[in-house]
């Protein structure tokens, strides 16, 4: 139990990270200095899907799946909402390099839109 409980918190923190890789740069738009936190996790997710790379969240998770001796998911909350989210199907090279650019996009915008209301209020 003790395993399995650990597995969907790796999954929720998993989804959170994503979460704020993408949308956390909205959060500098009010406080400046969460960029500091914001940059590393957004070009983490860049090179994640880029690259094609593993996150280490996914193997831990697999491990402990297994130490609570689970084959497959079940239909826990976490199993039937998040973990399509994370770990989507049919996700291919391709789609990776498409969401790593949608993940510039989104951040590039944003960033824009920081430095030009900091520039514009040192005038």
């Amino acid at each position: 139990m003790l395993y399995r409980v650990l597995a969907d918190v790796v999954v929720f923190a998993h989804f959170i990270f994503i979460v704020y890789a993408v949308l956390g740069g909205m959060l500098v738009m009010k406080w400046r200095w969460t960029a500091y936190l914001h940059i590393p996790v957004f070009l983490w997710g860049v090179l994640i899907e880029a690259f094609g790379w593993i996150c280490p969240l996914t193997p831990l998770e697999n491990d402990l799946r297994t130490a609570a001796g689970l084959a497959g998911y079940s239909s826990s909350f976490i199993d039937h909402y998040l973990i399509p989210i994370v770990y989507p199907e049919n996700l291919t090279r391709p789609i990776q390099w498409l969401l790593a650019g949608l993940l510039l996009l989104i951040n590039g915008v944003v960033y824009g839109i920081v430095v030009h209301k900091y520039r514009r209020s040192k005038i």
